[in-house]
């Protein structure tokens, strides 16, 4: 097992790779061993199966009204949702405007929008419990939120919340061009769209959450997660949006945004 993982680090292939496939034949051998089909699991290579990932940058509030004035405005209301509630994009574009209500300052996450290899959409719910959640909004984004359903979400309860201008749902590669412009226009490098979301996270966590809510709140898939974490309060879950609201409040300069120009 040692030489056959050295000679494939020797081979030029990736450290990721390798780890994955030795955490699957480690798997798939302890499987041999609870059927009394070999001894022992010749897999024992101390943390070979350990992904090295490099942490992802977080925005500042101020750099996530940047990138929302920056970005056309019709997405303007999805940079700051993901940014400050940190949904996924696929739960954001899957999102419907009976899943929004304003008034109690919570929405729904029920599905999500999957972009497949042959470019066709898939429209399925959360793969956990963990995921399918109701999560609490910060009131200072609530009237952004407000005007974007009165000006671009379609008609109706079952209206989709985010469209193109020409009427589709939001493709992630069209989105990215737009996206990179942003970021070019608000002097902000290396930033993608899903950082967003360990934002939003990483401001929740700010605000003296524990754990066990942050990981209600953010709808993390595992299934250790989902047994874990998904019980944390709804009421507890007001008053972290409560206080990530006075945080992105005080974190803010005054200005205002751009009309709607582009499309």
């Amino acid at each position: 097992m040692r030489r056959w993982r050295a000679d494939k680090l020797a081979s030029g292939t990736g450290p990721t790779t390798i780890a994955k496939a030795y955490a699957l034949l480690r798997a798939i051998l302890g499987t041999a061993v609870a059927d009394q089909m070999i001894r022992r699991n010749p897999c024992t290579i101390k943390g070979a199966s350990t992904v090295h990932t490099p942490e992802r940058p977080t925005a500042t509030v101020q750099e996530v009204y940047d990138l929302a004035d920056a970005i056309q405005p019709r997405y303007r209301a999805l940079v700051l949702m993901a940014g400050f509630l940190g949904l996924r994009w696929g739960e954001l574009i899957g999102l419907h405007r009976r899943d929004i209500d304003l008034e109690a300052g919570a929405l729904r996450v029920r599905r999500a929008v999957t972009e497949l290899n042959n470019g066709e959409r898939e429209i399925k719910a959360p793969k956990s419990a963990a995921g399918k959640r109701t999560v609490s909004i910060p009131a200072v984004i609530v009237p952004d939120i407000r005007d974007h359903l009165e000006r671009y979400a379609e008609p109706g309860a079952d209206g989709r919340v985010f469209i193109g201008g020409k009427g589709a749902t939001p493709r992630r590669n069209h989105f990215n061009r737009l996206w990179h412009k942003a970021c070019e226009a608000a002097g902000i490098k290396g930033l993608h769209f899903h950082d967003l979301r360990h934002t939003g996270n990483t401001l929740a966590a700010s605000t003296g959450a524990s754990t066990r809510e942050l990981m209600s709140r953010m709808g993390h898939s595992t299934a250790r997660a989902a047994l874990i974490y998904q019980h944390a309060s709804a009421d507890r879950d007001r008053l972290i949006a409560d206080a990530l609201s006075g945080l992105v409040d005080r974190g803010r300069k005054p200005k205002g945004h751009a009309g709607d120009t582009a499309d």
